[in-house]
């Protein structure tokens, strides 16, 4: 059917400027030697290494629905280094607070995926957590001069209704119009399992009685493999850098710039449970410190109360005796939902709809074969503080997969409008800033046919 044309294909620019930031940190990061400058443009360059690194990227976070030539590649590479020189030649500016905080964001996205900081540092050939701050700056200082430039290129282009209609029409004449996946969206009710005011004062106990052990000599590793609740305890012993940009917990930030080298905190508490924390060591505006972490526990009888209270809510609504969202507002204690009718917000988009397929598997799993207006079973879960909970899910709206339509799907195919706009606002620009834009393309890239005319030949 020709109409069956995935939505990769038209948010491919959006997708492929996403990618090339990313690609950049992962190449910088990884340290490749310069085997080769594929291109100059300005007084930017981009690697042989560059190209290769980009491609794997596309493929890995399109899943190989992205297909692009190695000259398609080098093109759009070529363009992001024409974005980032112009940028600093119109005196884009970028500020300090936004390159760090960019820095942390990174450095916790590599953190998880590779356990610790340590690891991060040994597996891209960094010499300590310094020279990776340094290499991650450069990094995204330029994506923030790209974002930027753009932002001022396009900052006034807009689509009206008559311009969305004849985008509309024009994907619908040529066979083009793409299919959306299956979206859902969704609202929860939770009822958390709450320590009891004698299961709290326990912990706090044992947290000063640890205390006390460490000032009296024992070693803060030792106490904190054995006691301590963090899931990174076995492999750091407890210990992380932090700054006052890092994405650390509140209390836990504030507590490392409060203590002396040495000092053994008093027990402190978060949205984790207990704490207490030594600070070992101050590199400039980063702080080196430990912790044990130690949760209250909730009786499995308490627990067995809440699920049976969930069943009884559920049936309640299911009897019509009360409305999911009159529900919410008197049951919940989620206070991220409560509010919105426990409308569940997509994490990645900010928006209350998921893509089905893209969702996580074990949550996939348990709304799949909701139809609207259908409720779950209730079931436990945890959250990433380790507060016991049991929640059931309503099927508030859901959207098979489905052609386009202009009347039902107006608000993507507007942004998809507004996106191919801009790109060709992009375009226009490029094409007049390549002219009086140093650009040398290596030999090997001459034979590329390009879309720009990067070559400055004089029939183009």
């Amino acid at each position: 059917m020709p109409y069956k044309t995935t939505i990769l294909k038209h948010i491919k620019f959006h997708f492929l400027l996403f990618i090339i930031g990313f690609s950049f940190l992962s190449t910088s990061a990884q340290k490749i030697k310069i085997d080769g400058v594929a291109v100059v443009v300005g007084k930017n360059i981009v690697l042989d290494s560059d190209i290769e690194k980009f491609k794997q990227e596309v493929d890995l976070r399109s899943e190989g629905k992205v297909q692009i030539s190695n000259c398609e590649m080098l093109e759009e590479l070529m363009q992001q280094k024409l974005l980032s020189h112009h940028a600093v030649v119109d005196s884009v500016v970028v500020s300090d607070v936004e390159v760090s905080s960019r820095v942390e964001r990174s450095i916790q996205y590599f953190t998880q995926q590779y356990g610790n900081i340590e690891k991060v540092i040994k597996a891209y050939g960094f010499n300590d957590l310094d020279d990776l701050k340094k290499e991650l700056t450069t990094v995204q200082k330029e994506n923030l001069l790209i974002e930027k430039e753009q932002q001022k290129i396009t900052e006034k282009i807009d689509v009206t209704p008559e311009e969305v209609r004849l985008y509309f029409n024009g994907l619908k004449e040529k066979g083009e119009l793409p299919q959306f996946p299956a979206e859902i969206e969704l609202a929860q009710i939770v009822l958390k399992g709450i320590p009891t005011k004698e299961e709290n004062e326990r912990i706090i106990t044992k947290l000063n009685e640890l205390k006390k052990q460490i000032e009296d000599g024992a070693s803060f590793k030792m106490k904190a493999i054995i006691n301590s609740e963090d899931p990174g305890v076995t492999q750091n012993g407890g210990m992380y850098p932090v700054t006052k940009e890092s994405n650390f917990i509140k209390e836990f930030k504030e507590m490392a710039f409060t203590l002396e080298i040495g000092q053994v905190s008093k027990p402190f508490k978060s949205d984790f449970g207990y704490h207490i924390m030594q600070l070992h060591e101050i590199k400039g505006n980063t702080r080196i410190a430990s912790h044990i972490l130690m949760q209250p526990k909730v009786s499995d009888d308490k627990m067995n109360e809440i699920k049976d209270k969930a069943t009884s809510i559920i049936k309640d609504i299911r009897e019509g005796k009360i409305t999911f969202e009159e529900a919410v507002k008197k049951n919940s204690m989620d206070d991220e939902t409560k509010n919105s009718g426990g409308l569940i917000l997509n994490p990645s988009t900010g928006e209350s709809r998921f893509e089905l397929t893209r969702m996580d598997p074990a949550f996939y799993a348990r709304v799949n074969d909701l139809k609207k207006g259908e409720m779950t079973d209730p079931f436990y879960d945890e959250n990433r503080s380790g507060v016991k909970m049991f929640k059931f899910i309503l099927m508030k709206d859901r959207t098979d997969t489905h052609i386009a339509d202009l009347v039902d799907d107006y608000v993507k195919i507007q942004q998809l409008a507004l996106q191919k706009k801009k790109e060709e606002t992009i375009t226009k620009w490029s094409r007049e800033k390549i002219k009086d834009t140093y650009i040398k393309i290596g030999s090997e890239h001459g034979k590329c046919e390009f879309q720009k005319n990067w070559k400055k030949e004089t029939n183009k």
